[in-house]
Formats: C-alpha cells, structure tokens, sequence
C-alpha cells in the first residue's frame, strides 16, 4: 500500500520534470536573446545608437513579448503540474487513510491487539515518510540527471589533440613559416587561409594587407596557436607549434587585435594585462605606457595609473577611441621579452596620419624582433620589409613596396586607389 499510493505522484513529477527539461532546451535560445536585449538596452556602448536611432521602445517591447512568452509556458507548467500534484495528492491520502481505518477495524474486530495496533500505526507512519522521501530523492535525481546531461554533452565534444612540452626553439635563426597551411572555421565551408607557404626571418617587419576576409587576422591567430591548421604545418625556430607549450610560445607573442578589449580597471592595470607576470608592477606599467604613447594623456588623469576606467563602477573615467587604442599599444609593449609584436588594425579608427606615426613608432621599436603589422591602409605600411597581399585566404603578392609598386598588380592598384581618395 506504501509504494503503490507514491507511485502515482512519482510517476507525474518525473513526467513534469522532463516536459520542464524540453522546454528549459526548447526556451534557450530566447532567454540568450532576452540577456542580449538586456545588454543593448542598459550597457553604455550601446547608449548612442539606442538613443539616437530611438531603438528603447522596439527593444523593450521585443524583450517584453519574449519575457510573456517564457512567462506564460512555465505558468502553464507550473499550473498542471501543481493540479496534478493535488489530486495524486489526495489518492495517495485516501490510501493512507485508508489503512489507518483497515488497522482500527481490525483492532475493533479483535484481530489485532491495541498494542499490535499502536505498533502499526507508528510503523505506517514512518513508512510513509520513508518511502514519500525515497520516490522524492530519486525524483530530484532523475530531474537533476536531465540538466546534467548538458554538462555531459559538452564534455563529449571533441577538443583540440594534446598540447606539446617544448619550451624552446630548435634554432633561433629560423623565424616564422607557415608551409601549405589551410585552415577551415568549424562550421564554415570555405578555408578561411589555403595553402599558404610564408617565411619570416628574426628582426623583419612584414605588412599583411588585404580586403575583409581576406584572411589577415586568421593568420594571426594560427600563429599565436589559438587554432590549428587543417592541412599544413607552421613552424617557429625550426619547431612545430603542435611540439610548443601553449603558454611558453604565446608568452613570446605581443598581439593586439583589432577588437581589443576595453577592461573596467584601473589604467595601470588594463596595461599591465598584456604580461600576467607583471600586472601588478608599476615601472613596467609606465615603460608600456611610453612605448606606445600614452604616458602623457595618462598623466592628465585624476589617479594617473590608478584611475578607474568605464561607467560600470563608480567614478570611472571613460576615454575617447585614439585613447584606448594607445592603452591597447601599450598592453602589447607589456611583455617585455616577446620575440614577436603583431598590430591588428588597432588603429584602424585613426586618421591616416596619426597611423602612420604609430606604425613607425612601433617599427622603431621593434628592430630586433619579428614584427607583423596588418592594416587596410596601405600607406602606412609602405616601409615594411615585406608586403604580404592576400585575397580569400592566398597569397596573391608579395615583395617589398617598390618592386610590388613596378609590377603594377592588385597592390599597385588598390594603392593608387587609396592615394586618389585620401588627396
């Protein structure tokens, strides 16, 4: 009698456990999308356009049409399932009560004695609480099992092969080659690169120019070994990266991309995020901070390096974009011992002169190392050892500024183009 009056209103939690699941999976993507209306709606970044486009009332009533929808589902939820939770309820009670009459009636009858009946009602008591307690534990299990089963789904899912151990080069005079790499984004079709074969040597400045998509900043990202290629092999010092450490070959690497990150911390501190060993020491902060020219706006700021940036906490500053893109500069001068500096059209918001300067800047300070600039301006990096074109993931040209210049190909065009437009 125990097991059979819990049996009905296990079996319809599970059930309302599952349908709860399934739309828990089924909502997710619209409850991503009512956090994502939420950032447009109250982040600062986002502010101008929402205001000056008067997006605020399309928006929030988006985020109020998705908001009822989800509202409405787990009401309904909720609703049978607490309906049917009542009325299980109250069988499982009839039963019990039930049995409590069948005990009196057999004491009335003699069958039993008082004391055998004291005994029974005790017994059934406590045999209720325990098997009520048990369905429910194996409920929470089957129910806690379900939203396990993301966890376990992600677990499964193939990850990159094991890392290397190598923690130095084979030899130091042989550079950067990339040898026939093609490399395809998951879930793309085309190959972001395609059997592109590079050499760079120690202390030589290469220019990636190209148009969006050309496959610039892939490049960069092979080479840092945040992805590996498909087909091909790049080698730094004479080493695969697949035989490098990730964190020995990255800690030789100063990247900054063209999306950078705008920290909300202290000035000193988004600095000295490009070196991890070194957030915290103030002399490298303010080294960085001159190598990429940004010492003397720094200085006219309230705290200096202890100045608290962005409007998410209190008394923080805001700084214009050419701001920014200088304590992005810096952050990359942060490693101190990086062998190889990449700019990613950082400054891709500047005027064409002040990235020029900043270009040549970073070229002056960068004599000894390998350093890749990429940009769309191909002024600026006119004065590169190398001028690498690509085009849809290839290498199309390549040379030095005059001899692309005299072949008269898509360099000399695109070139020429820009030149008209900027006069």
């Amino acid at each position: 009698i125990l097991v059979v009056a819990g049996l009905p209103a296990f079996i319809a939690e599970t059930k309302f456990s599952g349908e709860r699941f399934r739309a828990f999976q089924w909502r997710s993507p619209e409850r991503r999308m009512l956090m994502y209306l939420e950032i447009v709606l109250a982040r600062e970044d986002h502010a101008k356009e929402v205001k000056l486009f008067d997006l605020g009332p399309r928006m929030m009533g988006r985020y109020r049409e998705i908001f009822r929808r989800i509202y409405d589902e787990e009401r309904r939820l909720t609703t049978r399932r607490v309906g049917w939770g009542f009325a299980l309820g109250l069988l499982a009670d009839a039963a019990f009560y039930g049995a409590y009459a069948w005990i009196a009636i057999s004491t009335v009858r003699e069958t039993i004695s008082l004391g055998d009946m004291a005994m029974y009602l005790t017994l059934f008591r406590q045999g209720q609480s325990a098997v009520s307690a048990s369905l429910s534990a194996v409920g929470g299990m089957y129910e806690d099992n379900l939203y396990l089963s993301n966890l376990y789904d992600y677990l499964e899912q193939p990850g990159l092969a094991a890392a290397g151990g190598a923690t130095a080069g084979i030899d130091e005079r042989a550079g950067i080659v990339f040898d026939d790499v093609t490399f395809t984004y998951p879930g793309a079709e085309a190959p972001a690169v395609r059997n592109l074969t590079l050499a760079i040597k120690p202390g030589q400045s290469v220019a990636l120019v190209g148009l969006n998509g050309s496959g610039k900043t892939t490049f960069v990202k092979l080479l840092a070994g945040l992805y590996r290629p498909g087909a091909g092999t790049i080698r730094y010092q004479g080493r695969d990266l697949r035989e490098w450490d990730p964190v020995a070959l990255r800690s030789r690497i100063g990247v900054i991309f063209q999306d950078f990150n705008r920290y909300q911390i202290k000035v000193g501190e988004n600095i000295g995020a490009g070196d991890v060993t070194a957030f915290d020491d103030r002399a490298r902060w303010r080294d960085a901070a001159a190598k990429g020219q940004a010492s003397e706006f720094i200085a006219g700021l309230p705290a200096t390096y202890d100045t608290q940036l962005g409007r998410w906490f209190n008394n923080g500053q805001e700084l214009s974009g050419g701001q920014w893109q200088r304590i992005a500069l810096a952050r990359a001068f942060m490693r101190s011992g990086a062998e190889i500096l990449v700019l990613d059209e950082p400054t891709a918001s500047m005027d064409a002169e002040t990235e020029a300067q900043i270009f040549e800047h970073f070229r002056s300070l960068t004599a000894n190392r390998i350093s890749i600039l990429i940009s769309h301006r191909f002024s600026t990096v006119r004065h590169a050892d190398v001028i690498v074109v690509l085009d849809q993931g290839q290498i199309i040209e390549q040379g030095t500024h005059d001899e692309l210049m005299r072949r008269g190909g898509r360099y000399a065009r695109l070139f020429d183009l820009q030149a008209r437009a900027y006069r």
